[in-house]
């Protein structure tokens, strides 16, 4: 991770508010964002209302409160806003999408959709938010450029409790795939440039998800559970962990799909052709990644792309899913995301906001730094009807 001298790059971040500025009714929220965000950014311990008042010079945190929950500005324009920013920093016509949720541990029981659910952030079942995102990933660097709180069953069924937590009316019960979907069409309609989706097994699993996938010709490299049943070509009908546990032992290749933390990534990977029927130059593939040091540890992939696509090719698209995780350790660590202190729906969604501008101000920076004295990758239009090719 390159360390950000904020200083030097105050310049790219007062561009940068200067493009959402428009999305500000009037000029003191607009200026107390720019506080906001330059809290968030500052190195601080701590990132919630009180410290970036006290860093902003204010004597409470009450300007900080009421420009998160009731200030007149365009949340969902400024998001708009920090996708558009990405791509024009970061934007690949071999960008991948990623899909993938975190939680936001609280207490008590007023903060808009918190319940006791199950959250990777602690590994348990826990009373937190879950917060459902979208990432782009590209070969110059990773950022959030979507955002939604999920809403358990249990609030909507409750509407006084909706009502005092700022909750709309209208306001769905979405399933976490759902969410995805909306997400990604957004993307879509805004043209942002990309060829490939992945997501783990909470989304892949959803074959709902995959269809509507399909039916857009979004190639996919998606994580499935062990017991999902696909026809698998001169095999049959089945399960796909039955289905790989039949397979020869020369079937297996061994192979990395990226650098991690500590190095290349490594493990043994196969892949089976799926689905009696393919589109005219589209194919469907089960596949499997088996772990080298523990060989019962395995995961399964249902992948649709081009006819011609290298099993090197689905490898790496599996492996771009880290970078979310990337994401969210750098949101919280560097840009306060999990630090608020709002319990409004219109609040959590002011607050993860910002917290994203300044991840993607971030973002772009250290793809600024990293490629000094190299050609930046221009930023094009979607090629997702194009045979897609890994980065190098």
């Amino acid at each position: 991770m390159l360390y950000v001298d904020v200083a030097s790059w105050q310049a790219e971040l007062d561009g940068l508010l200067n493009t959402v500025g428009p999305r500000f009714g009037r000029s003191e929220p607009r200026e107390r964002a720019a506080r906001y965000v330059g809290g968030l950014v500052a190195g601080l311990e701590r990132k919630n209302g009180w410290t970036l008042a006290e860093h902003a010079g204010e004597v409470s945190p009450d300007g900080m409160q009421r420009l998160l929950r009731r200030a007149d500005w365009d949340v969902d324009g400024v998001r708009d806003d920090i996708r558009d920013y990405v791509v024009d920093r970061l934007g690949h016509t071999g960008a991948v999408l990623v899909a993938d949720d975190t939680g936001f541990v609280k207490k008590g029981d007023k903060s808009a959709g918190v319940q006791r659910q199950y959250t990777g952030t602690s590994g348990k079942t826990d009373n937190c938010q879950i917060g459902t995102f979208l990432a782009y990933v590209a070969p110059a660097g990773h950022a959030l450029i979507d955002r939604h709180l999920y809403l358990p069953e249990s609030w909507l069924g409750d509407r006084d409790r909706c009502q005092n937590a700022g909750i709309p009316a209208d306001a769905e019960l979405l399933t976490k795939p759902r969410i995805a979907i909306e997400m990604l069409q957004r993307t879509i309609d805004a043209d942002v440039p990309f060829t490939w989706f992945t997501a783990d097994e909470a989304f892949g699993q959803v074959k709902y998800l995959r269809v509507w996938l399909e039916e857009r010709d979004v190639f996919h490299v998606v994580a499935t559970r062990c017991n999902d049943d696909v026809f698998a070509r001169g095999i049959g009908a089945g399960r796909v962990d039955e289905i790989i546990a039949g397979l020869p032992t020369r079937a297996w290749q061994r192979m990395s799909c990226g650098d991690g933390a500590h190095g290349p990534r490594v493990y043994d990977w196969v892949r089976v052709p799926i689905r009696p029927w393919w589109a005219s130059g589209r194919g469907h593939w089960l596949l499997a990644r088996r772990s080298v040091s523990d060989p019962t540890e395995i995961a399964y992939y249902i992948c649709y792309a081009p006819r011609r696509t290298s099993l090197a090719t689905l490898i790496w698209v599996a492996g771009r899913r880290w970078p979310v995780e990337e994401c969210f350790k750098q949101a919280k660590q560097e840009t306060g995301l999990d630090d608020y202190q709002v319990r409004t729906w219109r609040g959590w969604y002011a607050h993860i906001t910002l917290s994203m501008l300044a991840l993607a101000w971030l973002a772009a920076v250290r793809a600024a730094e990293a490629l000094k004295g190299e050609p930046r990758p221009t930023p094009t239009s979607s090629s997702r009807s194009a045979s897609p090719k890994p980065a190098a």
